[in-house]
């Protein structure tokens, strides 16, 4: 079942308004601000072995510890906000997941520094297979797995799948011109 056709099942009313604002506003949409890629990025990353509500509930926890998702303030952290990280409840608090968003930070900083922006690096590799895309991700950053690559670029318009094509919102994807359409 898609997660389009699952919203609407889902009860209680509170669960399904959480899962139907991400998906009706966020979810498959092109995002063109580095540090709101890189904000979608952590979120994916700290869903590996988690329901996506999870991540969803703890969205403005993650905000808060992770300075808004900026990256330059994330690759600056130093040992001491790390362990202020892994002391916080309001997020994940693995410590893969923790090393990997101050590593992929400075990552980004590096290719923001090459291409102009990560939203550029991201343009650059386009068009790719799944496969490619994972390929580089894993060669590129740290706590990228396949699935976690596949949702991170469906959930930002570079793959599709995002919404099936019956869904209400998939029109309102197609008129932000998701990458995938290229």
């Amino acid at each position: 079942m898609s997660y389009c056709a699952a919203i609407d099942r889902m009860q209680p009313e509170n669960r399904k308004e959480l899962h139907k604002k991400y998906h009706d506003n966020h979810y498959g949409f092109p995002i063109h601000d580095d540090n709101e890629l890189f904000g979608r990025l952590v979120m994916e990353i700290n869903q590996a072995g988690l329901s996506w509500e999870t991540i969803l509930k703890k969205e403005e926890g993650f905000r808060k510890a992770y300075d808004n998702f900026n990256i330059q303030k994330v690759g600056a952290y130093t040992e001491e906000d790390r362990e202020k990280l892994l002391n916080d409840p309001g997020i994940i608090r693995n410590k893969l997941k923790v090393n990997a968003a101050i590593e992929n930070a400075k990552t980004i900083i590096e290719l923001q520094k090459e291409f102009g922006s990560f939203e550029n690096w991201l343009e650059h590799h386009h068009p790719k297979t799944l496969p490619e895309w994972m390929k580089l991700f894993k060669k590129t950053f740290k706590f990228t797995g396949g699935e976690i690559v596949n949702e991170f670029l469906m959930s930002i318009g570079y793959l599709k799948g995002s919404h099936t094509e019956e869904c209400p919102v998939y029109e309102k994807v197609l008129q932000q011109n998701p990458k995938w359409l290229e």
